[in-house]
């Protein structure tokens, strides 16, 4: 079970990089949320999300481009 990000890291996130701030957020503390949750989830289980993801270093599981 991944926990929720805390408040500072939520506070800190939702501050918009450069490419977000070009691209618009209509509400970026729940983009930072979601980006922060995500992480969390990366990091507590690599193996499962590398699996499912094309932007890892696990060529076993990803499909041939």
């Amino acid at each position: 079970m991944t926990q929720q990000p805390d408040e500072e890291h939520v506070t800190s996130r939702a501050h918009l990089l450069p490419e977000e701030v070009a691209a618009g957020s209509d509400d970026p503390r729940a983009q930072a949320e979601a980006v922060l949750a995500e992480s969390q989830e990366r990091t507590d289980d690599p193996e499962g999300t590398g699996a499912e993801s094309v932007q890892t270093s696990t060529p076993d599981e990803r499909p041939a481009v």
